[in-house]
């Protein structure tokens, strides 16, 4: 059966999503929702979603949406193991602690800093925003501190999740140097993930320059 998602490649929960459909090996309809052109707003896709957001994953009469909920409930039904979310309950509660993590601080703090720009002209970053984004990012660092992967020693749904989140504030224009594990992990994902440049690199590069490109000079 092929699935549905309903997908906008700048949001950076949007292809977590869809990454994560491509590591579990599941064929997957993509219907581009403009959220510039509120189409998201549409009638039809409010009867799918009443929340109207991105990404939406529609399997036979199952709807879900949230990226988070989407990676785990792809990984349970469709993937050949459990790896990317384990079972066992010590680990899948990091694991889960991770995504809540991206849920609750980077992708709000992110969004704080590109909604204003996109949506309501803002042109430049307050620096209480900075200021919140770059204490998610030193809870990152540490949370890397001797590991790999976010969850620990296994690549988990979890780092798709904080990838897609960390890069898409990178392109924009957030300078990292101070996060030496933050770095690391980046390039591993870049280097490691299967579908990176595929799925996470051009949205994130897509984001990066329309937000980029509205700000003043020298906000981050």
């Amino acid at each position: 059966m092929v699935l549905t998602l309903y997908h906008l490649p700048m949001s950076f929960p949007s292809r977590a999503a869809l990454w994560v459909a491509r590591a579990v090996g599941v064929d997957v309809d993509i219907k581009i929702l403009n959220l510039l052109e509120s189409e998201h707003l549409k009638p039809e896709f409010i009867k799918i979603n009443p929340q109207h957001t991105v990404p939406t994953l529609v399997d036979g009469d199952f709807v879900m949406w949230d990226s988070h909920a989407i990676a785990g409930y792809l990984v349970r039904k469709y993937a050949a193991d459990d790896s990317l979310y384990p079972q066992d309950p010590k680990e899948k509660a990091i694991v889960d602690q991770r995504m809540f993590f991206d849920a609750e601080l980077l992708f709000p703090r992110i969004r704080a800093i590109c909604f204003p720009v996109i949506f309501l002209g803002k042109t430049t970053v307050d620096p209480d925003k900075k200021a919140s984004i770059l204490e998610a990012m030193a809870f990152l660092d540490t949370f890397l501190e001797g590991n790999p992967w976010v969850a620990g020693k296994k690549l988990t749904i979890a780092d798709y999740t904080c990838v897609a989140s960390v890069t898409s504030i990178v392109e924009v224009g957030l300078n990292i140097s101070a996060f030496k594990n933050v770095q690391k992990w980046l390039a591993r994902c870049q280097s490691e993930i299967p579908f990176y440049k595929e799925v996470n690199e051009p949205g994130a590069k897509e984001l990066g320059k329309y937000v980029s490109s509205r700000l003043e000079p020298n906000q981050f």
